[in-house]
């Protein structure tokens, strides 16, 4: 390498164009919201934004590109947040609409430059010696421009949505302005003459999960017409059954050189295993776990002359399974790895040693293997699930407490009540029923116990037929008051309150007791008539109604919670136009449904590409928690941030693209002369 190119040169480059970059933005940003009309409705939001945002963005970018000089990653955070629960913060869509807009900006930036920059990762490669180019390593990368963008755009007087659309805008515009900068800077790699050795660095491996992220970068959901074991079957079989000639053209094998022709069923098995152990992202000890199990799998085949025909057979099936888990770590020492290959060592004995495995034994090695991951996972939302839950309870509160109000309705619609005391179960206490269901789950021991106090008071009216029964109403009295008062305390109800409705409970109880009925005979509740209508109330009944039921809507202490959902903005249609139609809306329900606790995914979160693993899944699917590679690593989303980032092709499965799979789409080309 020449030494007329400091290290430093490229990123005290970019530092000295960081002012003028950020002045040549704001103006050709400004030209695009003026001269294109979808963008009109953005123009009195841009004027609140303008005058601070070419300040804004180079200060961004100073630090960012300040920080990358002193050798940090500038963009490194951990998944984690801070505001819910026990260290949680929620991402909900607010949060996945940032996030769409910074893969949005980063996409189009290394769409129009991508040889540029792949020069520009191998000289960082090479300055650090390292054999293949990282995007992370590359402190010009685009990402870093695109986050600058983002913080330069919080920083403004507007709102969430108004952000993302202005990212937008301006993703085109600065993606044009970096490749300008990024072409001179490979110029200066040439004049160093440096610039074939950094073409060329590195070796020709790629990003073992490269073509998921592509994927999901450009929401490709699935490879294009993927093979199968039953396809590859029949082209085996054809391939074998046709002359063997010099013309023929026999495909060989990826791994040998040995024509794929005149093959059977053993050596068909034992090279779709050689393509599943040559997978680039299997650790080590995954790989000898993976090729140990195939000594079972071998034995299998001899019997079950299914295993080369059903794609969906149990063996295949567990060695997704275990494949995607394992591949989920990138280190070998990770403690949840270490556990969970010291669980397979177990299992895969069990099957080694079998005397004939069959395929009920290794779908039920696969149930326990679900089981293990569904325990290992949940173990780390121990402390979080609970927060969430309740969380997601609140989210419904509105709803149930109209639930329980016509429920109530019913049940004391012909009861003997009191007007205050009829007033309060419809009002006073819907709301304890509802607070004791948010706090402790719609099927709690509290909240049905606060539903039975409803029908516990009602059966309190009924008149006494004997002593017996005055008696026992007597000594049910001290239980019902108790209760009572706890419901109102749970929901912090006035003294005032409380005292009305109980003073006229006892007035009808002490009817009761000497033998009346529980209502005077002049004290009637107003009731509708056949076509539905009910006689006017005076004056002091309708304020004393309102002032009932709106001292009824008491706090709650979950509504002071960081996230206030109420605030939260709603999705632009445009960002679901993919998913507007009824078969699409009907697909993104079924993706939801199949959500399974101990499943890992990637996905594009908090600016930066993550992989997770769901850890806890909310009763209603409104929240899901997932957990990194590092144990502290959590981060709950809602449904609607799993929908933004799924619309826009930044969450996928690790299993989506499994590893038999890509065995078998490897053979499917090699039999194509591929």
């Amino acid at each position: 390498m020449s030494a007329s190119l400091h290290p430093h040169h490229l990123i005290d480059q970019a530092l000295k164009e960081a002012g003028p970059l950020a002045r040549e933005l704001l103006n050709v940003v400004q030209g695009e919201i003026d001269a294109k009309p979808q963008h009109f409705a953005l123009r009195e939001f841009w004027r609140k934004v303008r005058t601070q945002f070419a300040a804004h963005f180079e200060d961004r970018l100073i630090d960012l590109l300040q920080a990358a000089r002193r050798g940090e990653d500038p963009l490194y955070r951990p998944l984690q947040g801070g505001g819910l629960g026990a260290g949680l913060s929620l991402v909900d869509e607010h949060q996945a609409l940032q996030d769409v807009a910074i893969a949005h900006v980063t996409h189009a930036a290394d769409d129009a430059s991508r040889a540029e920059l792949h020069q520009i990762g191998n000289f960082y490669a090479a300055l650090r010696g390292i054999a293949r180019a990282r995007e992370r390593d590359n402190p010009l990368r685009p990402a870093l421009y695109a986050h600058a963008l983002h913080r330069a755009l919080a920083a403004s007087p507007v709102n969430a949505q108004v952000q993302y659309e202005l990212m937008r805008v301006a993703a085109l515009p600065l993606a044009q302005l970096l490749h300008r900068q990024y072409v001179a800077a490979c110029a200066a790699l040439q004049a160093a003459n440096i610039g074939d050795m950094v073409a060329s660095h590195g070796s020709p491996q790629t990003d073992p999960h490269a073509h998921q992220r592509l994927a999901a970068a450009h929401g490709i959901g699935a490879r294009t017409q993927p093979g199968t074991l039953d396809g590859l079957s029949r082209r085996v079989d054809a391939v074998n059954s046709r002359p063997q000639t010099l013309s023929a053209g026999p495909a060989r094998d990826a791994n040998t050189t040995q024509p794929f022709v005149r093959t059977t069923g053993p050596d068909m098995l034992s090279r779709l295993y050689d393509q599943i152990l040559a997978d680039p992202r299997l650790l080590p000890p995954l790989k000898a776990l993976l090729g140990r199990l195939q000594v079972a799998v071998v034995r299998l085949a001899r019997a079950d002359t299914s295993l080369l025909r059903r794609q969906d057979h149990p063996t295949w099936s567990l060695l997704n399974r275990v494949a995607a888990h394992g591949m989920a770590f990138d280190r070998v020492d990770d403690a949840r790895l270490v556990e969970f290959l010291r669980f397979m060592d177990a299992e895969t004995q069990l099957l080694v040693a079998a005397p004939t495995p069959t395929a009920t034994l290794f779908q039920q090695v696969l149930a326990r293997v679900d089981a293990h991951i569904d325990q290992q996972a949940r173990q780390s939302s121990a402390l979080d699930a609970g927060a969430l839950a309740a969380l997601e309870r609140e989210q419904q509160r509105t709803e149930w407490r109209e639930l329980v109000r016509q429920q109530i309705g019913h049940q004391i619609d012909d009861a003997p009540l009191a007007p205050r005391v009829h007033r309060f179960l419809q009002t006073a206490w819907v709301e304890v029923i509802v607070n004791a269901m948010v706090r402790h789950g719609r099927e709690s021991p509290e909240a049905l116990a606060s539903m039975e106090f409803v029908d516990a008071i009602v059966d309190s009216l009924t008149t006494p037929r004997d002593m017996g029964d005055r008696e026992a109403l007597r000594m049910r009295q001290p239980v019902l008051i108790e209760r009572f008062h706890a419901g109102c305390e749970s929901i912090q109800l006035p003294q005032s309150r409380r005292e009305q409705a109980l003073k006229e409970l006892m007035a009808q109880h002490a009817r009761l007791l000497q033998g009346l009925p529980a209502l005077e005979g002049g004290v009637r509740r107003q009731r509708p008539d056949a076509a539905g209508n009910v006689a006017p109330m005076s004056a002091d009944e309708i304020v004393h109604r309102l002032m009932e039921e709106r001292d009824s809507h008491v706090p709650s202490q979950w509504l002071s919670a960081d996230v206030d959902r109420a605030e939260l903005p709603t999705v632009p249609v445009q960002l679901y136009k993919e998913l507007d139609s009824p078969d699409a809306r009907a697909a993104l329900q079924q993706w939801i449904d199949a959500l399974q606790i101990g499943r890992w995914f990637h996905m594009f979160i908090q600016g930066d590409w993550h992989t997770a693993q769901i850890a806890w899944i909310s009763e209603g699917r409104q929240f899901v928690l997932f957990v990194g590679r590092e144990a502290d690593e959590r981060l709950p989303l809602t449904r609607r941030a799993l929908e933004a980032l799924l619309a826009n092709g930044l969450i996928a499965a690790l299993e989506d693209d499994n590893i038999v799979q890509r065995a078998v789409d490897t053979l499917m080309s090699d039999l194509d002369g591929g």
